[in-house]
């Protein structure tokens, strides 16, 4: 028997997807600058049930707004403090298996942030890894097509920033 590769998989969801029966979430992509440094380094977290490596992510909170929940859970899962942007980065698509057993393909809607701290104290220490690579590194490391893209253009859309600023 052939194992199903990710794309296959989401593509067999792709109903759920069109018919409205997806669920939405907002994540983060947490980045440092090294003091003096050009580079850029992603936080990567891993997932409490698989372990595979994953950004901060989660469900729309009541009166918050995407980038408020994405730096909320930020701190929650990674103990990031820091300020995420109000304009969205991208959005990726994944399938989440939900506490029934179904599958459901989750939209989610990504938000740069900018890490200020980590905290030794956060509500879920303990539960996972955290690990902070290059983005071409983070890149390899998730399972999702479009959330590597997104990794991917982390650097050249800051390298962008700072050419509008300087």
């Amino acid at each position: 028997m052939t194992k199903k590769t990710y794309l296959s998989r989401l593509a067999g969801e792709a109903d759920k997807l069109f018919a409205g029966r997806s669920i939405e979430q907002y994540g983060a992509i947490c980045y440092r600058r090294a003091q003096g440094q050009e580079n850029v380094e992603i936080l990567l977290i891993t997932s409490r049930d698989s372990g595979r490596w994953v950004i901060p992510k989660g469900w729309p909170m009541d009166r918050k707004l995407p980038h408020q929940v994405a730096e909320r859970e930020a701190w929650e899962e990674a103990g990031v403090r820091g300020k995420a942007r109000k304009k969205r980065f991208g959005y990726y698509t994944y399938l989440k298996v939900l506490g029934t057993g179904e599958t459901v393909p989750s939209v989610v809607q990504v938000h740069l942030l900018d890490v200020a701290e980590l905290a030794e104290r956060f509500p879920e220490r303990g539960q996972r890894q955290l690990q902070w690579f290059s983005p071409n590194e983070a890149a390899a490391h998730v399972r999702e097509p479009e959330l590597k893209s997104l990794l991917r253009g982390v650097d050249t859309l800051l390298k962008e920033d700072k050419k509008g600023k300087g």
